[in-house]
């Protein structure tokens, strides 16, 4: 049954149409708002809720809808536009899966805006604009323990969300979800099927124990889709089964495909600046972006999918309006170049820090730009007080998406130390670590960075090097 349904519109759905959609269930049924009305539910008589719908969502980032559901998401229906291109209204409804009649209703919800709009529904199949009659005894039915959407399993352990699309990103229902589950002190535990892949900010929000992404196979039963532990459903929370040594029990399905060639370079840097009035963020990124593809990002968000085009200015705004609170974010590169980064802005006695990951994808005949990375290094620490920067390479898909199989671990090919990090350190330790490493001096000669070659990513003895080297620049 499919209990996740969107509506790709060119227009803005406004209130009336979103009614008109809502009554896809009939005049019994009736309507709640939740999150200061952000969100509108279809509910039962009695307020249980059947269909819950996010408030539309404006994506102007190019690809954004066939990076999260597949080629042609935005084709229109025939009669309607094509919307491959965008800027289109994303109006998700998400269905009960206590309520038999729930993914029916959201695909009627669904069908009538793409219909009233010259839209598209994705997935296609659900789509529709007839009446479903309630024909379930309601009364039959527990009210939900939560009011959080996304949340289908709550126990007293665990928050379970069962997903059934190609992808699973990190959207605004899912960081809900999340947000709840940790805060009560619960896992966040997501079930798909073996066919289902997670973004990058989705995989990162699930590497935090007990979250767990859980795979249904048919022939393997659950397993963890990051881990490749066989999983069952115990005390409220699924859980690992261990061999008689009590080791964990790996499912044959998690075994690592042929390698196509496709790699992912990996950068993970941190840089701290002085709080001021002209400070503007996101600029190290967008420089990094720049040496690695040319171009700048091509949008930027709190959530998936990825809406705002690209503006270092008003992602400091959104930034400033939050502080002192930190505040995550998501950048996206065009459909030409797989790339993808989140940053983290944070207030500290020191200043802004913005610690970011950016990764970018490569087909097998698509080298890395690897003679890049000491220029990149360069500009980062005269320019955007770069703390330290380490880039790999890892074996992994083009497209940036998470299998639910075993992907080798990324490879370290630079390390970089900026100013602040190497001015309390002894010459001696910094210009003549082990191994012979000799680094190139970037910047300032009075206060330079030092930039390490390490290697091409392709040996994983550089993990044991880039280990001795860290140990050895460690302040005294």
């Amino acid at each position: 049954m499919t209990k996740d349904v969107i509506a790709l519109t060119p227009k803005m759905p406004d209130l009336r149409t979103l009614l008109a959609g809502l009554h896809a269930g009939g005049p019994d049924l009736g309507v709640n708002t939740l999150a200061d009305g952000a969100v509108i539910q279809l509910c039962a008589a009695d307020g249980r809720p059947l269909v819950s719908v996010e408030a539309p969502l404006l994506v102007q980032v190019p690809g954004e809808t066939d990076r999260l559901l597949g080629a042609g998401a935005g084709a229109g229906s025939g009669t309607g536009p094509v919307l491959l291109d965008g800027p289109v209204w994303w109006t998700e409804a998400r269905a009960s899966t206590a309520v038999a009649e729930g993914g029916r209703l959201a695909g009627s919800f669904a069908g009538r805006l793409a219909h009233v709009l010259d839209g598209a529904v994705w997935p296609p199949e659900a789509a529709s604009t007839e009446v479903v009659p309630l024909s379930s005894d309601i009364t039959a039915i527990p009210v939900p323990p939560t009011s959080v959407p996304a949340v289908d399993v709550l126990t007293t352990r665990a928050a379970v969300v069962i997903q059934d699309r190609p992808v699973v990103a990190m959207t605004s229902w899912l960081s809900d979800a999340l947000r709840s589950a940790t805060a009560d002190d619960r896992a966040l535990q997501i079930v798909t099927q073996p066919t289902t892949r997670l973004t990058l900010p989705t995989r990162t929000a699930l590497h935090g124990h007990p979250n767990r992404w859980v795979v249904q196979d048919r022939d393997n039963g659950y397993y963890d889709g990051l881990s490749g532990a066989r999983l069952h459903w115990q005390g409220g929370i699924f859980t690992p089964l261990t061999d008689a040594d009590g080791n964990p029990s790996l499912a044959e399905a998690f075994t690592a495909p042929a390698d196509t060639g496709e790699r992912q370079l990996v950068l993970s840097l941190h840089t701290r600046r002085p709080a001021d009035e002209n400070l503007v963020l996101g600029t190290a990124l967008e420089t990094a972006w720049q040496h690695l593809t040319g171009a700048a990002p091509a949008g930027w968000s709190t959530a998936e999918p990825v809406n705002l085009s690209w503006s270092t200015r008003r992602l400091t705004d959104f930034a400033r309006s939050r502080a002192p609170h930190p505040t995550w974010l998501i950048a996206i590169g065009h459909p030409d170049r797989p790339a993808l980064a989140t940053l983290r802005v944070t207030r500290t006695p020191g200043g802004i820090e913005e610690a970011i990951t950016l990764t970018l994808g490569y087909a097998k005949d698509e080298p890395p730009p690897l003679d890049a990375l000491e220029p990149l290094a360069e500009a980062l620490v005269t320019e955007h007080g770069l703390i330290t920067l380490i880039t790999s390479l890892r074996t992994a898909r083009r497209d940036l998406s998470v299998p639910p199989h075993f992907e080798p671990p990324p490879i370290p090919v630079s390390f970089t130390l900026g100013p602040d990090e190497t001015k309390h350190m002894e010459d001696a330790r910094a210009l003549h670590p082990p191994l012979a490493l000799t680094p190139a001096h970037l910047g300032s000669a009075a206060r330079p960075g030092l930039h390490y070659h390490l290697g091409d990513g392709t040996d994983p003895r550089t993990w044991s090097m880039l280990q001795h080297l860290t140990q050895r620049l460690k302040p005294a």
